[in-house]
């Protein structure tokens, strides 16, 4: 029954395409089911700030590769045409252990290493960063920003062998996470981001480039004060300090084009340390004016006048004592006009009215 109900394509690819968070083109070979016109939405799509993630196997270097569609022009890489069999092991670029997608997954490599992978398609890169690299330092996964979108092509289709575990695996988890993550614009998978953590009054800086060292960072007190903090190298493309600020308040951060704002204070605010009501705190001052605290789930108390200096709390009732801040003091209520001058004005109006209407009559008379 399933093969009998056509594909929406139109629908998907036309219709609703900006709906779509990822679009994946996984070994995807052209076979005349999505025309060039489609292809063009897709690639007007990333433009708008869409993502796609291809996936290249061997058809990408064939005569019906994504790379001969529209979709050529969004792609950092061009097709060799060429075939790459044999085992090698894939590699972090230098620029891949700084990028945010891959940093740090050669500490998930099991005891050994990554397991091998046994077939590359080989593209050459015209743009975008490549992260990892294959057999010869050939590129392997390429990352590229095409206007407001994004673009990630993994030049091999064997990822799989990481999560079948073969000769060990390899993070392919994390690292479609990642990647997902990072076309998806995730904040915290930036490649230029300046991000600040207080506890307490210390204020813990983060910095994260591709690039050179970014140099000190700018920190703007609460009273305006500034104060100028050097950022040591704790890793490739990672620079942090540590800094005790003087006082409470909001610090502004800035770093060239990079700025964010922080909220330094106690890391238990006193509105959260006891979060039960309690009488506590105020007996003393009730009973020194003998009042009285009842709490409001053993029942509503009766409210009473009693007499200052008397007792004023007993059981289910509770006491006040007048003080007549609420008494009103005068009221005076005055006459716009007196009677016989409503009197006389009614009578004017009256007689007004009545000679309009007789020399109304007269004229239709005569």
């Amino acid at each position: 029954e399933l093969s009998l109900i056509a594909f929406p394509t139109r629908e998907l690819f036309v219709e609703k395409i900006d709906e779509f968070d990822l679009i994946i083109f996984d070994r995807y070979r052209l076979r005349g089911i999505l025309p060039n016109s489609y292809l063009e939405n897709v690639r007007d799509y990333v433009r708008r700030g869409g993502t796609v993630l291809v996936a290249a196997g061997p058809e990408f270097g064939s005569a019906d590769s994504l790379w001969r569609s529209p979709l050529a022009e969004i792609l950092p890489v061009d097709a060799t045409s060429r075939v790459i069999e044999g085992g090698y092991r894939p590699a972090l670029t230098d620029l891949g252990r700084k990028h945010p997608v891959t940093e740090g997954l050669e500490k998930l490599a099991p005891e050994g290493g990554w397991g091998r992978w046994f077939r590359l398609t080989e593209v050459t890169n015209r743009g975008g960063e490549v992260v990892m690299s294959g057999p010869g330092d050939r590129p392997l996964l390429i990352l590229d920003r095409v206007e407001e979108g994004r673009v990630a092509v993994m030049a091999s289709d064997q990822l799989w062998l990481w999560g079948r575990g073969y000769e060990g695996g390899g993070p392919q988890l994390e690292l479609l996470r990642r990647l997902a993550h990072w076309m998806l614009k995730e904040p915290e998978l930036e490649e230029e981001a300046l991000v600040a953590a207080a506890e307490g009054q210390r204020l813990t800086v983060t910095r994260r480039t591709l690039g050179e060292d970014p140099g000190p960072v700018t920190i703007t007190g609460p009273d305006g004060t500034e104060t100028v903090l050097d950022m040591p190298e704790t890793g490739p493309g990672r620079y942090r300090a540590e800094w005790d600020a003087p006082e409470i308040g909001l610090y502004r951060l800035a770093q060239g084009d990079l700025s964010t704002v922080m909220a330094l204070g106690p890391s238990a605010p006193r509105e959260f340390e006891e979060t039960v009501a309690s009488g506590a705190k105020l007996a003393p001052l009730v009973e020194a004016t003998r009042g009285g605290i009842l709490a409001i789930e053993d029942g509503t108390p009766d409210v009473r006048r009693v007499g200052e200096g008397r007792v004023a709390a007993g059981r289910g009732w509770i006491g006040i004592t007048p003080r007549g801040a609420y008494v009103t003091e005068d009221i005076r209520v005055a006459q716009v006009l007196p009677a016989w001058a409503w009197l006389l004005l009614a009578a004017g109006l009256a007689v007004a009215a009545w000679l309009r209407e007789g020399r109304n009559g007269l004229r239709r008379a005569a």
